[in-house]
């Protein structure tokens, strides 16, 4: 009887040990669960602000940026937040009525007050680079540039946020800033820790992007080249994430699109019949007249300055994609290259590799064309043709919602493009299939003023940052996995255990 009693208690006892042992080892799955989960969730709250003004020679955008506080030295956690575009044209333009500039930039400078939070007002940073529109103004006359910019200054640094200062960038500067910023949104730089990059190192490398932009004054090609460059005035050194680069940059000023347009009309206006320019680059029946004096009014056109018998010309379109190409051809000299390889104009460009990211009016006018997806070259020039030659009161009636000014150039615009990169840039067919028209990366655009901020931030390090082993999202994936694989384990011993005691009994 005592025997059968010890026996009773030793196995009430037993299970009431296993029961708690069973509930201490649930409560600290949950318990280890959550310490992982509240432990390493970044704060939502903890961020912070920047904004960056990009003084164009046609337009002013201003862009406002958020990224997490804890992550300033990571990769891939900017994000734009808002856009905001001027109304009016480029600060350049506003030499003669410098007052107006007062109030220009008021009302996106106004909903930036309202989108960043006012706590972070003081702290928050806000930069204006201007482009080639002002690098234009400042060789026509430095006073002038000055001017403008003290008034911008004056005008930014009335409101509550931590003003930065106005300059004006240089080309080299647009180009490599851009290239930084799609190569960053890509996340070309570094790659997240995780078990498959430490296993396979090699496999997780990719190369960066080049940058292609195209302004309304200048264009921009940066790319990091094979071999050495040839001339130094277009190298930049850069070590990012603790890798060296050597970046190929030039930027080519007068060669935007709309100073191009107008050293066209410059050059083919020396051979036109009397006033009247017939050009190929606008559509059949379209008309407009020019005035000279705006015609010669850019430094971009003074080579080509005449004395004309007429104050005015007017511009007669015929609509042939094949004679606009040719006219616009003659504006690249490349009838002598001091280098191995060159661009035109006796500028030094490495051979052409790798994928290229082409954007800002690269963007725009094949957004269009509606050729902003993978579409080859002949496609593309097909397209550009078709649209040429179609009468200029059929497009109208076809685009209402476009400004006349922007529709009646989209034909010159896109030969132009065509032009530049096959006979300017010598890009090949294998080129164009890795060229990529890019408007926005994880909706932030592709441009110089990311770029920008993340230099004068320094948030970009020098050194690779030292960071977690897993994503968050993998860390928790895993804690919640091993977890339950421990209660498993603990559930499948109870079984055998109950299933041992059992049989046992049945044994005595």
């Amino acid at each position: 009887m005592l025997l059968v009693l010890g026996s009773g208690v030793k196995e009430f006892c037993s299970k009431n040990i296993l029961v708690i042992l069973g509930f201490s080892c649930v409560i600290a799955v949950i318990a280890l669960i959550a310490v992982g989960v509240t432990q390493n969730k970044p704060s939502p709250e903890n961020v912070k602000y920047g904004i960056v003004l990009d003084a164009g020679s046609s337009h002013t955008s201003l862009y406002i940026y958020k990224w997490p506080a804890e992550k300033e030295n990571d990769t891939g956690v900017v994000q734009q937040i808002e856009e905001c575009k001027v109304k009016g044209p480029g600060i350049s333009k506003y030499v003669q009525k410098i007052n107006d500039l007062n109030i220009y930039l008021s009302e996106c400078m106004e909903r930036a007050l309202k989108v960043v939070p006012s706590s972070q007002h003081q702290e928050t940073p806000v930069y204006l680079g201007a482009t080639a529109g002002m690098r234009l103004l400042r060789m026509e006359s430095e006073e002038s540039a000055a001017r403008v910019l003290d008034v911008v200054t004056r005008s930014l640094s009335s409101y509550p946020f931590n003003f930065q200062g106005a300059r004006i960038i240089t080309g080299q500067e647009e180009g490599a800033y851009g290239w930084i910023t799609i190569n960053y949104l890509l996340g070309k730089f570094i790659k997240a820790q995780n078990w498959f990059y430490l296993a396979y190192p090699e496999s997780n490398h990719e190369e960066t992007f080049g940058a292609l932009d195209l302004g309304g004054a200048s264009t921009q090609i940066t790319f990091v080249p094979t071999r050495h460059s040839e001339s130094e005035e277009d190298s930049l050194y850069f070590r990012l994430y603790g890798k060296d680069y050597e970046v190929y940059t030039h930027s080519f000023l007068c060669y935007g699109k709309d100073q191009a347009l107008w050293q066209k009309l410059a050059k083919d206006i020396q051979t036109a019949n009397g006033g009247i320019l017939r050009d190929p680059c606008f559509h059949p029946g379209y008309e407009k007249t020019v005035n000279i004096s705006d015609l010669y009014k850019t430094p971009c056109t003074k080579k080509f300055k005449r004395t004309l018998p007429f104050e005015q010309f007017e511009i007669q379109g015929t609509g042939d994609y094949q004679q606009c190409q040719q006219s616009i051809v003659e504006l690249f000299n490349t009838s002598y290259c001091p280098y191995s390889s060159c661009a035109f104009n006796g500028i030094f460009l490495p051979p052409i590799e790798g994928d290229f990211g082409a954007f800002s009016a690269f963007y725009f006018v094949m957004n269009f064309f509606n050729l902003t997806s993978k579409v080859s070259r002949d496609k593309v020039t097909e397209v550009v043709r078709n649209f040429c030659s179609r009468p200029w009161n059929e497009v109208k009636t076809s685009f209402v919602g476009i400004q006349e000014k922007y529709l009646s150039e989209y034909c010159f615009s896109g030969t132009y493009i065509l032009s530049l990169l096959l006979h300017g840039y010598h890009f090949t067919n294998n080129s164009w299939d890795h060229t990529h028209f890019i408007g926005k990366i994880e909706g932030s655009e592709a441009g110089w003023t990311l770029g920008y901020m993340l230099n004068l931030t320094n948030m970009i390090p020098a050194e690779k940052p030292i960071s977690k082993p897993l994503p968050y999202g993998t860390y928790v994936f895993l804690m919640v996995f091993f977890s339950l694989i421990l209660v498993a384990v603990f559930s499948i011993g109870i079984f055998i255990f109950h299933k041992s005691s059992f049989s046992h009994k049945e044994g005595v």
